[in-house]
């Protein structure tokens, strides 16, 4: 029997389309144990209809039809928009009609009769190919961007034990889960996490709602067909399609457009997803994670989030403590980073002595686990450890922030402003965020603190 993904089997869709009753009858009977939707035709026309208000991922199609034959159905095999792969059957052995089929764009070919294990054979071999397309995809796409999340989940501390107990207790069930806490604290971590012990057959795949232009977040998601926007040149598949089986990662849920808010709630009540610029609805089969560093409970009072969807994402909200809440953990982390950035880099680790772990722990680390390893890289760079960077928390409540008493309120509030920025990694909404100022507000500061550094570069 059919031995492929079977979660990738649950998602997928076929159309059986033969003019024999029983032919129709016997593949519905054995494809409907493995597959979520399976329909059957008895002729092109009708087979057609049913295309028209669903997309099929397979088509067994045979050759010899009423009306029209199979190698005739254009509409199907032609469809630039709604790709699906064919496998064709006829009773007649003949080198002409083999060749017809495949230039059709047959992804098999089959003889009758047949014995199933053929039949399943055959659609075990295209759902693997059309898989390993997906999976080609998604690596290009993992190639192109950093992943945070290339860390093991490390820690001693019973927050972080809470926090895997949980972990190993939800992985398995479909259920959504928010994850919340401030930039860099390792959601994305904890999202893969999830995913690895789900059991789920499917990829991980991730995507931040807020580095995606608005008006392309939804082709992103859920996919376009060709002309449906200025640049489509061609379809594509959205992500909740390469996430089929598997688990799709909704990274600062909070900066999804409200617009866009509702167009995912359906899409999560319907189980299944509408492309730009299609009229059909594609079933979906995907467990949904999402993250942020807002308080979305106190979005959704000021009507920045939609209740309906913050409800249906809050069936379980992971907190992550920043890293000031468990120091206990950074000695492991920096030794951890300093072993990994060095064999990355090419240059030897820096040793950190037991006193120079004591004042690591005793720093804000405003940009928590990422400013954590950024530090540890900038040592492997320079070959010692720039402890004048780290300001104990004490001296930092002290002096406003750990700068010298003797700094004018003006440099303060720059290099605190140039710090943040720095741990969110230049992400200025983030920063704005954490700073407790309007976006505008920030961009108005650098803008002039750039415009000072100008004046001073024309006067030397």
């Amino acid at each position: 029997m059919i031995t492929t993904d079977s979660d990738l089997c649950r998602s997928a869709s076929v159309l059986v389309v033969d003019d024999e009753s029983g032919m129709r009858s016997f593949l519905q009977k054995a494809l409907q144990k493995h597959f979520g939707l399976v329909e059957v035709a008895g002729s092109v026309e009708i087979a057609e209809e049913l295309r028209k208000r669903c997309h099929f991922d397979l088509l067994i199609v045979d050759v010899k039809l009423p009306g029209r034959s199979g190698i005739e159905w254009h509409e199907a095999l032609q469809d630039p928009n709604r790709h699906s792969d064919v496998i064709f059957m006829t009773a007649y052995a003949e080198l002409d009609t083999a060749i017809q089929a495949l230039r059709a764009g047959a992804a098999d070919f089959i003889l009758k009769p047949f014995r199933l294990e053929q039949m399943m054979n055959a659609v075990k071999r295209v759902l693997q190919r059309r898989l390993l397309a997906r999976e080609n995809f998604l690596l290009r796409r993992e190639v192109t961007r950093y992943i945070a999340a290339d860390t093991p989940m490390l820690g001693d501390s019973s927050v972080i034990k809470r926090l895997e107990a949980v972990i190993q207790r939800v992985a398995p069930t479909p259920s959504p889960v928010l994850i919340e806490g401030e930039s860099g604290t390792g959601k994305e971590l904890v999202a893969r996490s999830l995913h690895n012990q789900s059991g789920r057959d499917g990829a991980f795949v991730a995507i931040n709602c807020g580095a995606i232009a608005p008006d392309l977040l939804e082709a992103e998601l859920f996919g376009h067909t060709k002309g449906a926007f200025t640049g489509a040149d061609r379809a594509r598949e959205g992500l909740f399609s390469y996430a089929a089986g598997g688990t799709l990662f909704l990274d600062e849920i909070g900066e999804m457009p409200l617009a866009m808010q509702a167009k995912l709630l359906r899409a999560l009540e319907q189980k299944s997803i509408r492309p730009v610029g299609s009229e059909r609805e594609v079933p979906t089969n995907v467990r949904i994670l999402a993250a942020t560093n807002r308080t979305l409970s106190e979005e959704v009072q000021q009507q920045q989030f939609r209740e309906d969807l913050y409800f249906r994402l809050n069936v379980l909200t992971l907190t992550l403590p920043p890293l000031r809440e468990r120091s206990e953990d950074i000695p492991q982390l920096a030794h951890f980073f300093s072993r990994r950035l060095s064999e990355d880099l090419g240059l030897p680790a820096v040793p950190f002595s037991h006193e120079d772990l004591r004042v690591m722990q005793a720093h804000h680390w405003p940009g928590n686990i990422r400013e954590l390893k950024n530090f540890i890289e900038r040592c492997i760079l320079l070959g010692h450890l720039p402890l004048d960077e780290l300001q104990p928390r004490d001296t930092a409540n002290a002096q406003g922030g750990g700068y010298p008493s003797c700094w004018p309120l003006e440099e303060v509030e720059k290099r605190h402003i140039l710090r943040v920025l720095d741990a969110c990694e230049g992400n200025k909404s983030a920063a704005a965020r954490q700073l407790g100022i309007a976006r505008k507000t920030l961009d108005r500061k650098l803008s002039g603190w750039q415009e000072g550094r100008d004046d001073m570069t024309g006067t030397e």
